[in-house]
């Protein structure tokens, strides 16, 4: 979905500080329940900012976005949106990739709250045990942000919100059931008043599942056993922030989320292989105005990402825990100058990681960061620039920079570019696991151009993007990788929104070319591993007095699951229906039909994504 683009144009200073008063948005942390202002955001840049001044590609999903994928994974529901793309070895509780405009998992960062949340051992973000019910909103953008964020953000940020109390007491629950014997319950409060807020959300899912996999996949791993998946997850968050004279005061916040999930695998016929997935996410912070122009934001985040083999039919997977434990720290502080809002970021990241049997040679690194960042605007230009030094307890120290600019040419036309270099640490599993590792493996760095070009009027919007990606010590899936000197990515987004009266739009197509740029290499010129060249997307929403439909069409061409192109995954198409009848205010009940043509397809060798399946979901709220 394309932000709206408005054109009022308030004063910068009275814009930042009403979002912040509003909202309560700190920089790079928690949003509000927004359905207050969803022209607010803060992942671009750390601070908030109105959508229609930023200049980065930027989607926002909100709770009624998110209410339409029920029985959906959270990569799903991603991969729905324009110029990404995803890879998974099931459905619930799967293993899942996210490809952002052609570039690797791993070059992706995915934040709770402010807060890394992401495996060091395979060094990818965690997008498996998530529960969707815990989640009010959701931020993506597009492009390298190593300059504001570090290791991993080359690619983008998606950054995830959880729920927050509002002014009043208010109220949801739900009951779904579907296909393959799904069936979810969750339900939560929130108050506000008096300086406090809380929310308190919980849910528990279920479902039996289908096999995960064909006869096709490697290494024997076929079990035509059902590979379901259950999970309980909670979230709690609690703010105050009492009275002050001139209502800037300061505010107290402290978010806890936990999900436990049990799901099966394959890894070979009889045992009925499954594994525990545990994931939490805790937040400390305080933020508030310091003197006239200045305003700090003080934070203390863990993360935990745990995967615990139960049973398992392969010698080769010891049971027991593998598990990350990132903890970071951070001092934030925001200027409001003459040439816009002004950011000075201090950090502190630690990661832990653990494993049966034998340890990592190397099982810990720290990083320490300074990081300087400006973003603004003067009558019809925006400006945008940030600096990042991270100095790495494995590799030493890194420098990453980025600057963007954007001209509006008429009030509906907008023309941008930008520059930007990027960083990603190698993952403890590529560096030291066991006959797989190579502990001379060096960081992947990336250059990165982006020529932008949008149109906004009334009710029709639609916008343009022209990107490059250049790769140096690029790291290849596979055993004993090694540092390919060069790869590359070339692509190209068009994405359109509009609403006509009753009937909401949203279409996009992509272009993305990733291949090996290394001369001399056996894979020269091939096309990096499963994602699909080109992809069409088109969602429809009518909504009309107590009923709302809609459809949504995902086409996406052939992809490879191997460096040599040799495996091929044919193309495919998928039809996604849902329809919903507002029983009364407040309530609703909808049907949801996924993959309504049955198509069989793969996006990664032998693991078979879901048919055709229906889900019925009964959904309140009140206040």
């Amino acid at each position: 979905m394309l932000p709206v683009l408005h054109r009022r144009r308030p004063p910068r200073r009275a814009a930042a500080r009403a979002a912040i008063l509003l909202l309560g948005l700190p920089a790079a942390g928690a949003v509000g329940t927004a359905a207050a202002d969803a022209d607010v955001v803060v992942t671009a840049t750390r601070t908030p900012q109105r959508v229609a001044d930023a200049l980065a590609d930027i989607t926002v999903l909100g709770r009624a976005e998110l209410d339409r994928f029920e029985g959906a994974t959270l990569a799903q529901v991603l991969a729905a949106q324009p110029g990404l793309q995803s890879s998974s070895n099931g459905g619930l509780g799967k293993p899942a990739s996210l490809f952002v405009r052609g570039l690797e998992a791993r070059h992706t960062l995915l934040l709770v709250d402010g807060v890394r949340l992401g495996s060091a051992t395979v060094g990818s973000p965690s997008l498996d045990n998530l529960p969707l019910a815990a989640i009010e909103r959701i931020e993506i953008v597009r492009g390298p942000l190593s300059s504001l964020y570090g290791s991993g953000a080359m690619g983008g940020v998606v950054q995830v919100f959880t729920r927050r109390g509002a002014q009043g007491t208010s109220g949801h629950a739900q009951l779904a059931a579907g296909s393959e014997r799904y069936g979810q319950a969750a339900a939560g409060v929130a108050f506000g008043g008096g300086g406090l807020d809380l929310a308190v959300q919980a849910q528990h899912t279920e479902t039996r599942g289908a096999s995960s996999t064909t006869p096709a996949v490697p290494f024997g791993s076929h079990d035509p056993d059902r590979d379901g998946f259950r999970q309980t997850g909670a979230s709690a968050r609690l703010g105050w922030q009492p009275a002050a004279a001139d209502g800037r005061g300061w505010r107290l916040e402290a978010v806890l989320l936990g999900a436990d999930g049990v799901t099966g695998v394959d890894d070979g016929p009889g045992a009925g292989a499954r594994a525990a997935l545990r994931t939490r996410a805790s937040v400390l912070s305080a933020r508030g105005p310091v003197a006239g122009p200045w305003s700090m934001r003080l934070s203390l985040g863990e993360t935990r990402d745990l995967y615990e083999t139960l049973a398992t039919s392969s010698a080769f997977t010891p049971l027991g825990t593998i598990g990350t434990t990132s903890r970071q720290l951070g001092w934030e502080n925001t200027f409001n100058t003459p040439l816009g809002m002004a950011l000075a970021l201090l950090e502190r990241t630690s990661e832990r990681v653990g494993r049966p049997g034998q340890p990592f040679s190397v099982s810990a690194r720290d990083i320490d960061a300074l990081a300087l960042g400006l973003s603004g605007r003067r009558a019809a230009h925006h400006w945008q620039a940030s600096v990042r030094h991270d100095r790495n307890s494995q590799f030493g120290s890194v420098g990453t920079g980025a600057a963007a600019w954007a001209w509006d040419a008429t009030p509906a036309w907008r023309i941008g570019a930008s520059l930007g270099t990027s960083q990603t640490l190698p993952s403890f599993n590529q560096l030291y696991f066991p006959n797989f590792g190579n502990p001379l493996l060096q960081p992947e760095a990336g250059r990165h151009a982006e020529l932008q070009l949008r149109h906004a009027r009334g009710a029709h919007q639609w916008r343009a993007v022209l990107y490059g990606h250049r790769y140096r010590s690029f790291i290849p899936s596979g055993p004993l990788p090694a540092n390919l000197p060069r790869a590359r990515i070339d692509g190209a987004s068009l994405a359109y929104e509009a609403r006509l009266g009753t009937l909401a739009l949203a279409a996009s197509l992509d272009h993305v070319d990733p291949r090996n740029a290394t001369a001399g290499n056996a894979n020269f010129d091939k096309l990096l591993p499963r994602r699909a060249r080109d992809a069409f997307k088109l969602a429809a929403d009518w909504e009309r007095g107590r009923w709302s439909a809609g459809a949504t069409l995902q086409a996406f061409s052939h992809r490879f699951d191997d460096a040599a192109n040799r495996l091929r995954l044919g193309g495919y198409a998928t039809l996604d229906l849902r329809a919903g009848w507002r029983l009364q205010p407040g309530t609703e009940l909808t049907l949801r039909l996924e993959n309504a043509g049955d198509k069989a397809y793969e996006t990664a060798l032998g693991y078979a994504q879901p048919r055709r399946r229906g889900f019925v979901t009964l959904r309140s709220e009140w206040r």
